[in-house]
């Protein structure tokens, strides 16, 4: 496996391009929509909502909770997810930062 290279580029770049993986599958928007519309979501009922299996929607989890955008608790035998405040406002600044930062009238193309 070849060596990353996201040490070469700053903080801000690398904290943008792990909420860009995060955001880049559909059934990820999805659960970050299903969560976002609750105070907390026990895994299954997210199951129940989309046409995937558990352990496809367990891996799309993984994915979010990676990025920070989403915590886990265990209760018993379930782990109940919801949105990390904290990261998701984060998130939200740093990519409104990267759309703000385009000034339009480039006379591209």
């Amino acid at each position: 496996m070849g060596a990353t290279k996201s040490d070469e580029f700053s903080v801000r770049e690398n904290r943008i391009a792990r909420y860009a993986k995060a955001l880049g599958h559909p059934a990820r928007v999805a659960i970050l929509r299903i969560l976002a519309s609750r105070q907390t979501c026990v895994c299954g009922d997210i199951v129940d909502e989309l046409p995937l299996s558990q352990s496809t929607v367990s891996q799309h989890l993984k994915e979010l909770k990676e990025a920070g955008l989403i915590k886990g608790e265990i209760e018993g035998a379930k782990v109940c997810y919801c949105i990390d405040e904290k990261e998701w406002k984060a998130a939200q600044s740093w990519l409104n930062q990267l759309f703000d930062a385009y000034k339009g009238g480039s006379g591209c193309c």
